[in-house]
């Protein structure tokens, strides 16, 4: 009896270690942010490969399928606004816990939900609100959190982080295909239930890692202040572009693949949107590696103006392969926009804290609400025809290399004040 109690008394000691090192490490807390933005891929791109399942299963327009997706950023955008009063109020931690439950809340009620309400819509309209707000949450918290880690290489760390939504974008598209193809396209809600359960293991890993503050309280810079600033204002604008240039292929890729260049939906699913994810995770993970020898603001331009040639050729080409090439390379492009915007803007805005990032994020899911559904009401215009819905979003990479080809002298002075 001795020996076991001292057996269980070690392996006690030995777990309290474990936990010791989980609060002390902030290797942890980066991890919890991968999975983090991992979750964040799921509820932003989950519901699209349903898109044509809901049309045909529910009955819902594209119009209103359009509607979902600017509901889902827009209530982002209404997050981004608002955290950036209270979340340094009520915390980090409290608030990344509070992201992970309603996420995982959301994508269990996008199955419950219309069999619970009198119209489908509506039910997954409901599941679409809960699950935004979580993803609001995390788009504001888990950038501060690793830019605030005790790590060199931000820019590049940085790059590396937002990688990750990609790896979960494609994790999302494969996982859901082998899934449909092994149990059918009807038992979508069970996968979507199983998809719930990232979010909330994430939550409990939350209640365990240190959680650093980017800026002490009170020492960074208020809404006020940051409206002030010329520098925010183009950051703001160049934000909202990359959100835009890169979920209006996004959103759209699986539905284009499969009712513009015609093939079937499991390879309409790994050709566009996967192959768009991979792409857009390769370049953040390429700068990520190699951050340091690149000068990034050359890099986004060059993003910006491959971004504009990827919508040309996905648009115009009357080849389905081309089609697919134009896909992938939007994803290649865009992967640096967001990114890097966010890496200029806290070099730039040293003090701007958690309002900056909020307020960055608020242009960025205004941005992803925004060009999807241009590119859904301009295919809806032109008799639902989405290569010319396409071919409208690619204002969006060409507002975003103006605005960084803009010189930044007289910005630079206003930061120093």
């Amino acid at each position: 009896m001795n020996a076991e109690a001292g057996y269980y008394k070690n392996m006690m000691r030995k777990g309290n270690s474990k936990m010791k090192k989980i609060r002390e490490n902030y290797n942890h807390t980066i991890y919890a942010c991968y999975i983090g933005y991992i979750t964040q891929a799921i509820v932003n791109n989950f519901a699209p490969l349903l898109f044509l399942v809901f049309q045909k299963s529910f009955d819902i327009s594209l119009n209103q399928i359009a509607m979902l997706v600017s509901i889902n950023f827009g209530v982002q955008l209404l997050v981004d606004l608002v955290s950036s009063v209270f979340v340094d109020r009520i915390g980090y931690r409290v608030s990344m816990l509070m992201a992970h439950l309603l996420a995982a809340a959301g994508l269990v009620g996008l199955y419950l939900f219309p069999m619970a309400l009198s119209s489908d819509f509506a039910g997954i309209l409901l599941a679409v609100v809960i699950y935004a707000i979580g993803g609001g949450l995390l788009e504001v918290l888990v950038s501060p959190i690793v830019e605030a880690c005790p790590t060199e290489k931000k820019e590049a760390a940085m790059s590396l982080l937002h990688s990750f939504y990609c790896w979960g974008h494609v994790f999302v598209i494969v996982m859901s295909t082998v899934f449909f193809s092994i149990c059918g396209i009807s038992n979508w809600g069970i996968l979507a239930c199983i998809w719930a359960i990232i979010p909330f293991m994430n939550f409990l890993y939350f209640c365990r890692v240190p959680i650093p503050v980017l800026v002490e309280e009170g020492q960074g810079m208020g809404i006020k202040e940051l409206v002030k600033s010329g520098i925010f204002w183009k950051l703001f604008l160049m934000m909202l572009c990359a959100g835009a240039s890169e979920q209006g292929m996004s959103q759209w890729a699986s539905a284009f693949a499969e009712s513009s260049l015609h093939i079937s939906k499991t390879a309409g699913d790994l050709a566009g949107p996967c192959s768009f994810a991979v792409m857009m995770g390769l370049s953040r993970a390429f700068y990520g590696k190699f951050g340091e020898t690149i000068d990034l603001k050359k890099f986004m331009n060059i993003s910006s103006i491959l971004c504009v040639a990827s919508y040309l050729l996905a648009s115009l080409s009357a080849v389905p392969v081309l089609g697919l090439v134009g896909c992938a390379l939007c994803g290649l492009s865009v992967g640096i926009m967001w990114p890097g915007t966010f890496s200029t803007a806290a070099k730039s805005l040293k003090r701007g804290g958690t309002a900056m990032f909020a307020l960055l994020a608020l242009a960025g899911d205004l941005g992803c609400g925004s060009g999807p559904a241009i590119v859904g009401f301009a295919s809806e215009a032109f008799g639902e025809n989405l290569r010319k819905g396409l071919l409208v979003a690619i204002i969006f990479p060409f507002i975003l290399l103006v605005s960084n080809l803009r010189p930044e002298h007289r910005d630079a002075i206003e930061v120093s004040h």
